[in-house]
């Protein structure tokens, strides 16, 4: 009996010493938050809810299992991650599931999931595994090499059409570049180069939801409907919100994506201006904890992959309650681990294992 409880917190130590105490404990509030917040978007119906409580929970293996694997392991995956996704994606172009009008779905039975959230991850690993194997002598031409990484998954993303995804992606490849010291000055200059080409090549009711964005009024039925249905919630919400359950642009059905983009509006209607200053202080928390993991992190590889993780998120939240609070054009972006959504929160909970690995095996290299 005494050796039971002897190995009682051994066995315990063993099972977390690869979670990061501080990273794990505001991601679960979060992820509290989100539960809370779904529920009531999706009231009185709930499968949806028990479905995603169940992605909750494969979110937080996958955290676990990730936070285990060693920085050097996850590096060797960078490749193999980046041709497979490149391969789902050329998938999707002549296979993919059509819904609402975009074919970004694969289906494998009864499953169905979008590779646009593998390669998510995929280009900043690939791009970090990149730029390590050159440390210490990165030339022009490996900048070249790395923008064509990113061109090429953005192109196909795309074309689905998902231009928010396909930004997100050239984002989070862009912040790699930074990281790996390429001039801000090159990277804003081909960002100013690229932007009259993606309009150009946008789908009308892609240049419909900038126009919205710049006067919703001017449309207030149609591609303005969003935007001011999501202002409304917002603004209806006042200091301290309506209550749980007691949002009535949700519930009425007057807010459009309620359980998915627009998931803040319905936060912020029912919780009000002090709620959303709570939920902004635990992004806030969150990014900056994967900022101090970036800035402490031993190796090239794992300082431009810590990093690119940290912006990512930091994107993920700046463009969703952006496009909700009506100051950003309306995009397709989840709201990180708020959301529902399968596929968005297991690649999310890759994200934060990344983390964990990176700041648990270089405790464990010190020591």
């Amino acid at each position: 009996m005494q050796a039971l409880q002897d190995k009682g917190p051994f066995l315990w130590n063993r099972i977390t010493r690869h979670i990061d105490a501080p990273l794990m404990a505001i991601v679960l509030l979060i992820l509290a938050v989100g539960c809370v917040t779904l529920f009531s978007a999706l009231a009185p119906e709930t499968y949806r809810f028990l479905r995603q409580a169940k992605n909750i929970g494969l979110a937080l293996v996958i955290i676990w299992i990730v936070a285990n694997i060693p920085p050097q392991r996850i590096a060797q995956a960078a490749v193999p991650l980046y041709l497979i996704g490149m391969v789902l994606l050329v998938a999707v172009e002549f296979f993919g599931i059509t819904v609402n009008g975009s074919q970004r779905w694969l289906g494998v039975g009864g499953f169905r999931f979008q590779p646009s959230e593998l390669i998510k991850l995929a280009v900043p690993l690939m791009l970090a595994w990149y730029f390590q194997r050159f440390e210490g002598r990165i030339h022009w031409f490996n900048f070249l090499v790395a923008m064509i990484l990113i061109f090429l998954p953005a192109y196909l993303i795309r074309r689905q059409p998902d231009l928010g995804t396909a930004l997100l992606v050239t984002v989070s490849g862009c912040c790699v570049l930074y990281l790996a010291r390429l001039p801000w000055k090159v990277i804003l200059l081909a960002i100013i180069t690229t932007v009259p080409l993606i309009w150009f090549f946008a789908h009308d009711y892609q240049k419909q939801r900038v126009f919205a964005f710049l006067n919703p009024d001017a449309d207030p039925l149609a591609s303005g409907y969003h935007t001011l249905q999501a202002s409304i919630a917002i603004g209806s919400g006042g200091l301290y919100g309506k209550g749980w359950l007691s949002g009535t642009q949700t519930h009425l059905d007057f807010l459009p994506e309620h359980h998915t983009d627009f998931i803040f509006a319905v936060y912020g209607e029912e919780f009000g201006f002090v709620g959303n200053m709570v939920l902004l202080f635990l992004y806030f928390v969150l990014l900056l904890r994967a900022l101090i993991i970036a800035n402490n992190a031993p190796s090239l590889f794992s300082r431009l992959l810590a990093g690119a993780v940290a912006m990512m998120l930091f994107t993920y939240t700046l463009v969703n309650m952006g496009m909700v609070s009506g100051i950003l054009p309306v995009v397709g972006v989840p709201l990180p681990f708020i959301s529902y959504g399968g596929t968005a929160l297991i690649s999310l909970s890759i994200c934060i294992g990344i983390l964990m690995s990176i700041q648990t095996h270089k405790k464990l290299v010190s020591e």
